[in-house]
């Protein structure tokens, strides 16, 4: 096994979730040299082992290996008193516990942050649930639920009959990513006081949080945003267009940009138009603009038009299939493969670069029972 090594080298974790928000953030700390133990249940294991086809060539569902590499699984009984010692044992020297049970399971079996504290009391404890531990402590957390209650679908899809979801778990990712910044954010803490503490996020906060500007519009202007498809509610054009073969995205962001982009296309005598001289005044004239646009990016390919218009420093893209971004990452050099030893696919790599303590990729998904 190729030793650990990463800016979280040393670092202990007993890693209690399971699906995708948590193991999401524990596979980022094992990436980052962490030892993490993934504790499942006998028999069954992590519920993502199911979540199939598609299955690797070695009869794994790719879903249970999109976030568990770099980890060891221990498979615990938790109902039993010799399960529920033997999670103790792993937790009393661990630095980092997270877990995703209902609010309350953990304090039942012993387990919780106010008893495991008291003899580790550097411990980090990271909770996270799908909708807090007030009112919503019993409500069991979905990624499409919450992506339903949450908002997400109501400012995504083509018109507000269509509510649609995001075509990955995102919520759960952005929960993932909200639980890592807290763990490390925490043991920052650590390092200058000796102190653990509790870390606590969930799915709807995490949601919330996430929508952003159109978050923003509600609680700064009173604005409920609706969905607009492709389109942007603050910027024109910002949104996917046709082309002679296959739709094109682009993402005009301010004046210049919009002035290179009619000089590519040859319509610059827009740019004088009152009509779509200001961003505010393309935003009042979609409609027209994007007709005018789309008559002119029909003349062309995609990729055509996105060598001209990136060579100008417009952003567009054409919009690729997953195949053909990874395809598109390779010829930009960024090597979104990696080899896992013992895996039996290649894995997409960490996104993270550290100039002195790079991620590594050492074990591959554990094995089931």
């Amino acid at each position: 096994m190729t030793p650990a090594t990463g800016p979280l080298a040393g670092l202990v974790v007993a890693d209690f979730s399971r699906v995708l928000a948590g193991p999401y953030a524990t596979m980022m700390l094992g990436d980052m040299g962490a030892d993490v133990i993934k504790i499942e249940r006998p028999g069954t294991g992590d519920d993502t082992r199911s979540w199939g086809p598609p299955y690797d060539p070695a009869g794994t569902a790719t879903y249970f290996n999109s976030v568990n590499r770099n980890k060891t699984s221990r498979f615990i009984d938790l109902q039993s008193e010799s399960g529920v010692g033997e999670a103790r044992e792993i937790v009393s020297r661990a630095d980092i516990v997270i877990e995703n049970f209902r609010a309350g399971t953990m304090d039942r079996l012993g387990l919780g942050y106010s008893a495991v504290s008291q003899s580790n009391p550097g411990l980090i404890y990271c909770s996270i649930s799908g909708f807090g531990t007030g009112g919503g402590a019993a409500l069991p957390g979905y990624d499409l639920v919450v992506q339903a209650v949450g908002g997400l679908m109501s400012v995504t899809g083509p018109d507000v009959s269509t509510p649609t979801k995001v075509g990955v778990a995102m919520v759960d990712i952005v929960t993932g990513l909200h639980a890592l910044s807290g763990i490390l954010a925490a043991l920052h803490h650590r390092s200058q006081t000796g102190q653990g503490q509790q870390v606590h996020t969930s799915l709807m906060a995490s949601v919330l949080s996430a929508l952003s500007n159109q978050s923003a519009a509600y609680l700064g202007a009173g604005v409920v945003p609706v969905p607009m498809g492709n389109k942007h509610p603050s910027l024109v054009p910002y949104e996917v267009f046709e082309t002679a073969d296959r739709p094109l995205a682009l993402a005009v962001g301010n004046d210049r940009q919009f002035s290179a982009l009619t000089d590519v296309l040859g319509i610059s005598e827009l740019v004088v138009d009152e009509r779509f001289s200001s961003n505010s005044a393309r935003v009042e004239n979609r409609d027209q603009l994007v007709e005018l646009l789309n008559t002119a990016l029909q003349t062309r390919t995609a990729d055509e038009w996105y060598r001209e218009l990136m060579a100008c420093n417009v952003p567009a893209g054409p919009v690729n299939s997953i195949e053909e971004a990874f395809a598109f990452a390779e010829s930009l050099g960024l090597e979104p493969r990696v080899q896992v030893p013992g895996s039996a696919t290649d894995a997409v790599r960490n996104p993270l670069d550290f100039s002195a303590t790079p991620v590594n990729y050492r074990l591959p998904p554990p094995q089931a029972e």
